[in-house]
């Protein structure tokens, strides 16, 4: 790929000193991509297990020359470098995950764009919402903030000051 992609990533933290955790991902992200519009950070409710503690998160845009399968495997190192463990819904010191490539569509067993969950959780369209209001979600045709106004359930997801 030779053409620059603008990719949003989500990114959470809920273990140790969270605002830190976040810091650094940027720091290591902004290393190997162009860092663009990064969101406000918000104090969000664990779903599921809430016998854990509140995360951070936050949206970060980036451009990108990588292809979405090296994207996937440098995030992935960023996350292993901040102390990340394999397990899925643990807490963990931070979670990184590809929102939007572009205007791309993919569906592998290692990876699916755009993130499938995304369209149902607050703590990834509210930040999102706030630096790509406009943007164009590539399965839904509706824009984040269309997809923000239609989402019934956004309790627990506090703007931090």
């Amino acid at each position: 790929m030779t053409e620059t992609m603008t990719v949003y990533l989500g990114l959470g933290s809920n273990l140790g000193d969270r605002q830190e955790n976040l810091d650094r991902a940027l720091d290591y992200l902004s290393q190997r991509l162009r860092l663009g519009k990064v969101s406000p950070v918000y104090d969000t409710e664990p779903l599921g297990d809430t016998d854990q503690p509140h995360f951070l998160n936050m949206v970060c845009q980036v451009l990108t020359y990588l292809e979405p399968t090296a994207l996937l495997t440098l995030v992935k190192g960023i996350e292993k470098k901040l102390g990340r463990t394999g397990k899925s819904g643990a807490p963990r010191p931070i979670d990184i995950d590809i929102l939007l490539f572009g205007e791309q569509v993919i569906d592998t067993p290692d990876l699916v764009i755009p993130h499938p969950k995304m369209t149902d959780r607050a703590f990834a369209l509210i930040p999102l919402a706030e630096i790509a209001p406009d943007l164009v979600h590539p399965v839904s045709g509706q824009t984040i903030k269309q997809l923000l106004r239609d989402m019934t359930e956004k309790q627990g997801v506090l703007k931090l000051e």
